[in-house]
């Protein structure tokens, strides 16, 4: 999976468009264009590039392709994500342990200098 070409194809609202579109369901380029005021080549270029990141698969049906979402890709963007939350959730719970050994005189004179009341 390659997480540059993902969140490069994150980077534009149509694609994100297309992406929660398609959470609701598989979908046509013209079930996909409808909402947009651009041409259906337009949508099929933006499909391509979310194709590419690994987000969106297609379906052969007939003579028709309906896109869905790929599983994969958006489980490892998923991964990513939860991994910067945890380390997250570990900087918050390190502040709470360090806030939690101050005297409370402290804490209330930090508070009144965000405040710009001790200046």
């Amino acid at each position: 999976m390659n997480l540059d070409a993902t969140f490069s194809a994150l980077a534009d609202p149509t694609r994100r468009a297309i992406l929660a579109r398609l959470a609701k369901g598989e979908a046509s380029v013209m079930e996909l264009a409808k909402p947009f005021e651009m041409t259906q080549p337009a949508i099929s270029q933006h499909l391509k590039v979310l194709e590419d990141a690994g987000l969106v698969t297609r379906r052969v049906d007939g003579t028709k392709r309906p896109r869905r979402l790929a599983k994969a890709g958006i489980e490892a963007m998923d991964q990513w994500l939860t991994m910067l939350r945890k380390a997250l959730e570990k900087s918050y719970d390190r502040l709470d342990e360090v806030l939690a050994s101050m005297d409370q005189p402290t804490i209330k004179t930090i508070a009144k200098i965000k405040r710009g009341e001790n200046r």
